[in-house]
């Protein structure tokens, strides 16, 4: 840290010299520099905060222009009050040498007198020389000299209450006479008062004129208060008060800093102080919302008007004719609505879809009704109207081909099938036959199950040795059980016989065929049902095949 300062330059040997010392001081084998109070000053504070600024530079290293200031605030010098204004003592007679040339007084010069600047000073006339005033010293500093309330005696504010409760008394007491006055039983008295500042007029006293009445109708209307003002009828000055006394100010409605602007200057705070209440039920909603009530918006309205008017080339301005405005803006409505409902009528004169137009009822628009409905507990209607079934975006209930009920509504157990249940018709898009249809149904199902129970009696008759297996396939093929689920029971006798059958395919050499594929003898060629002893024999085959990887060595190098 070197230490210089700010009065002189510095030669390049003592540059070199201090900076050599503040190294030192640095590494410790130099002492550290005093301040003035005689306390060590770090070397490592940086010089930006260890020099001093030219107005408190003193010359010798400190670091008091960062401390604070100690302020001496103690009662004596609060109370060390200076008699402003008070003089010295007489005026002098003539100009002295030194004194101010605009005054005559020796305690100040011409560019700080206070004085009213004169054409001709007192150094040139000796006329009207002020004394000298008392400079006195006050210890206090810059704001102590510049206080306006120092010296001030708060005694003397008691005088101007005094002065003014006699005014008011002298007012109460003219206001009183002249009550008095007007309110007396002397019919003279009452003439005075009633003519007084007006003109003799030459008319008969017995009939009045249109021309007094409307001016007693003038007098009374001057004479009213008007809210929010002060009129005086005498002088005609009218003073505005921006809000009424017994008003809460806007400012104190919401103290939160958060709320609405308010502006001191023109006293006005356009947003709503409470912006979670409806503005219907606040105490004040903020300027801009009555401005956009009652007739406000008319008037916006209508100005708007007169300057797309005036745009126009049309002679229309709102204060200038407002009258003019009014009816025009009228008339240009009337004429607005007029086109629109003939451009309505064209439109649908030639695309159509006037329906489309109606207004649905108050209940589907308002989405409530004022019938009474009771529910439970779990939701049910108890009473009242029933509730209304939700439907989807695609066509429900389109009966077609004199059909009564919709396609998938009955099933065929025997069969399996789905089919119309008006008619038990299982043919898609069929024309229906009704109860006819029906006994059709049932009686060709009744057949089928016949001619079933008719062909198992004969095949069981002729082939007793095959009713196992006969009897064991049907109970597979109608069973809702799938492969591979319950319990399961294998027949010996099948399963040998897979067995069989999968060694001469395997002989064969038809591996990869598929084992669901169709058999070449039995069923004519038809579609083939696993059996759970073919599962088996498949398994058991495949578990005593060798593995090719069994007996693979890696001959490569492992990583």
């Amino acid at each position: 840290m070197l230490i210089f300062s700010a009065i002189g330059k510095v030669s390049r040997e003592e540059f070199r010299r201090q900076k050599d010392l503040d190294a030192a001081r640095k590494a410790g084998t130099a002492p550290a520099a005093l301040d003035e109070e005689g306390r060590p000053i770090n070397p490592h504070i940086p010089q930006y905060i260890s020099q001093a600024p030219w107005y408190l530079d003193t010359g010798a290293p400190s670091l008091s222009h960062q401390r604070r200031p100690t302020d001496d605030r103690t009662s004596t010098k609060l109370e060390n009050w200076y008699d402003r204004g008070a003089y010295a003592g007489p005026a002098a007679k003539k100009y002295r040498k030194g004194a101010c040339e605009n005054c005559g007084a020796m305690t100040h010069k011409r560019q700080d007198c206070l004085e009213r600047p004169r054409k001709k000073g007192a150094k040139f006339t000796n006329r009207d020389i002020q004394a000298d005033e008392i400079i006195q010293e006050v210890a206090g500093g810059y704001d102590a000299k510049r206080d306006r309330w120092n010296g001030y005696d708060p005694s003397e504010h008691k005088r101007i209450y005094d002065e003014y409760d006699a005014i008011e008394s002298a007012r109460k007491k003219l206001r009183e006479e002249e009550i008095d006055n007007q309110t007396t039983t002397d019919l003279a008295a009452v003439r005075k008062v009633a003519k007084a500042g007006k003109e003799k007029k030459e008319a008969d006293p017995d009939f009045g004129s249109s021309d007094e009445e409307d001016a007693d109708d003038d007098k009374y209307a001057d004479a009213a208060d008007a809210v929010g003002q002060k009129l005086d009828t005498k002088t005609r000055i009218t003073v505005r008060n921006l809000r009424i006394r017994e008003d809460t100010a806007k400012y104190l409605i919401n103290l939160d800093p958060e709320s609405a602007y308010y502006d001191p200057k023109t006293r006005s705070m356009r947003d709503a102080p409470f912006s979670n209440v409806p503005p219907e039920d606040a105490k004040f909603a903020g300027e801009n919302f009555f401005r956009y009530s009652g007739e406000a918006p008319e008037v916006q309205k209508l100005q708007l008007f007169a300057w797309q008017a005036g745009q126009r080339g049309n002679d229309v301005h709102l204060n200038a004719g407002p009258t003019q405005g009014q009816l025009l803006h009228e008339e240009y409505k009337e004429k607005k609505e007029t086109l629109k409902d003939v451009n309505k009528v064209s439109i649908l004169a030639k695309y159509g879809g006037e329906q489309y137009l109606e207004k649905a009822p108050r209940e589907i628009l308002d989405g409530q009704t004022e019938n009474y409905v009771e529910y439970s507990r779990t939701g049910q209607i108890v009473k009242g109207k029933e509730r209304a079934k939700a439907r989807s975006k695609y066509p429900e209930d389109a009966y077609i081909n004199n059909h009564t009920a919709v396609w998938g509504s009955w099933y065929d157990v025997s069969t399996g099938t789905w089919g119309y249940a008006c008619c038990h018709a299982s043919v898609h898009m069929s024309y229906c036959a009704g109860d006819a249809g029906k006994e059709a149904a049932r009686a060709s199902t009744a057949r089928a199950l016949l001619a079933s129970s008719s062909r198992l009696s004969s095949d069981l008759s002729g082939q007793e040795g095959k009713s196992e297996d006969l009897r064991g396939r049907i109970e597979q093929n109608y069973s809702k059980k799938r492969v591979g689920e319950g319990d399961v029971t294998l027949r010996k006798a099948h399963l040998s016989e897979a067995l069989n059958e999968e060694k001469k395919r395997k002989a064969r050499g038809g591996e990869d065929e598929n084992l669901f594929s169709k058999k070449q003898k039995g069923l004519d060629g038809g579609s083939h049902d696993v059996t759970e002893e073919e599962l088996e024999a498949y398994r058991l085959t495949r578990r005593n095949a060798e593995d090719p990887m069994a007996n693979y060595v890696d001959t490569e190098d492992a990583y």
